[in-house]
């Protein structure tokens, strides 16, 4: 599908296009997808037409990144907010053919932490990866944040984007594993240690359990194993926790960043590196030429039995590079209202006092 940006014929443009079985897959799954691109300052909705065709869908949110699906509620991290949006359609309801309609509902001023990974614990909390401030926070009323737990080589809590904090993997409804580029302890000192300095950590215990990963990212418990992408060398694996060692299940040809999980399959997110000092040297590169293949900026669904890629979704134009993934279960055709248009005016939803 062709999505111009503007009616503009010398502006750019975006191109998703899918592969054969994408769709029946997107069906047969009984769900739909969102991802966000910060690059590109948008969060898009992945799901099917009347038709069969690709339905997609999306809304303008600055530097949009984390994503966490709770139900009928999305969080979405974005520049200096985290907002909270709820599906005011119940079930069976249709509104211009779309069966689940997003409307931002709460939005917290956070400022700008370079937010990453967002989730709920089983109080309903909001946590989120503070990049910024190197720190697991949360929400509040009066405050930008709020500190919760920070790494143990992390001796101060300071703006300066230490160790490149980045993704949260819930365990039994609380933070369980967090991943970082690098255990520094000075600003900024992660860039130094992209190749092979990141970790695992495990909340918990304050235990350091996986060294010598490069550039991890979005750890998931599922089925019982930690998954996570080893974006550096461009590998989907999980975590041996007994011998503190990553396994790779598959190599995707792009920097990865961003994984769900639905059934027997894996959804990841693919970028195309740029062109600069953050994603050089990095063994990625040194694999895509071995295999004479060029970067890609998608979706890639896996197979968790085989460790096939079986379907992709892919991404040209002003789309570069992606973020996080989402999957809607038993969401068919999903849509959002944003705040560039008049629809938000209009979307009026009555609760009660029984309510809450």
């Amino acid at each position: 599908m062709h999505l111009p940006t503007s009616s503009s014929t010398n502006s750019p443009s975006l191109e998703i296009t899918g592969s054969r079985q994408f769709n029946s897959w997107l069906a047969e799954q009984n769900l739909s997808l969102a991802f966000t691109t910060y690059q590109a300052g948008k969060v898009f909705f992945i799901g099917l037409q009347p038709t069969g065709q690709l339905s997609i869908f999306e809304r303008t949110f600055e530097r949009s990144m984390g994503l966490c699906v709770k139900g009928s509620t999305l969080y979405l991290s974005s520049l200096y907010q985290l907002w909270r949006f709820e599906n005011v359609l119940e079930l069976g309801q249709v509104h211009n053919g779309y069966d689940c309609l997003f409307v931002p509902q709460v939005g917290y001023i956070t400022g700008d932490l370079d937010v990453h990974d967002v989730a709920v614990d089983d109080s309903h909390k909001v946590i989120f990866v503070n990049t910024l401030f190197g720190c697991l926070a949360t929400v509040s009323e009066q405050y930008s944040f709020i500190p919760l737990w920070q790494p143990p080589f992390i001796s101060k809590l300071a703006a300066e984007d230490r160790c490149h904090l980045n993704g949260l993997a819930m365990r039994s409804g609380q933070p369980g594993y967090v991943t970082a580029v690098s255990q520094s302890d000075v600003a900024d000192g992660w860039r130094d240690k992209r190749r092979d300095g990141g970790c695992v950590v495990d909340v918990g215990t304050n235990e350091v359990i996986v060294t010598g990963l490069s550039m991890p990212h979005s750890p998931r418990l599922y089925r019982d194993k930690l998954w996570l992408l080893n974006s550096g060398t461009g590998e989907f694996g999980f975590v041996d926790l007994s011998r503190g060692e990553f396994e790779s299940v598959a190599f995707c040809p792009g920097y990865l960043r961003g994984l769900a999980f639905s059934g027997d399959f894996a959804i990841v997110g693919l970028s195309k590196p740029r062109e600069n000092k953050t994603f050089s040297g990095l063994v990625l590169s040194e694999r895509l030429q071995s295999k004479q293949a060029e970067p890609r900026c998608g979706l890639l669904v896996i197979d968790l039995r085989s460790g096939d890629i079986v379907h992709w979704l892919r991404i040209e134009g002003i789309v570069t590079e992606l973020y996080d993934v989402a999957v809607l279960p038993g969401v068919r055709r999903p849509m959002a209202i944003g705040f560039k248009t008049d629809e938000i005016r209009r979307v009026v939803r009555i609760g009660s006092v029984e309510h809450k």
